[in-house]
């Protein structure tokens, strides 16, 4: 089975060069609809960090807990994730 290739032709590119070099008022979005209702909109639904897989060794207590103490997100490594990222916020804003 090949591969299928990420670059784009050529023809392709040359269109988003000369879409990316057109100044924005000429144009045209007359047949998109202005979006002014943002209530439902989602932060961040499309981001999606880069993980790095490796061995951590953390006390069994520690992991037991994340395990038995279910919360919003899914897994218990999601939530020891996200408590690492808020210590680490946390000390970032701290250091100044």
């Amino acid at each position: 089975m090949k591969k299928a290739s990420k670059e784009l032709p050529q023809h392709l590119r040359d269109e988003l060069a000369a879409l990316a070099a057109m100044p924005d008022d000429t144009i045209d979005t007359s047949d998109i609809p202005e979006v002014t209702d943002w209530s439902n909109a989602v932060r961040g639904k499309f981001y999606r960090p880069v993980k790095q897989q490796l061995t951590l060794r953390l006390d069994a207590d520690v992991v037991d807990w994340f395990k038995r103490h279910p919360g919003q997100e899914k897994g218990y490594q999601t939530r020891i994730n996200r408590a690492l990222r808020e210590y680490v916020e946390r000390e970032e804003r701290r250091a100044g």
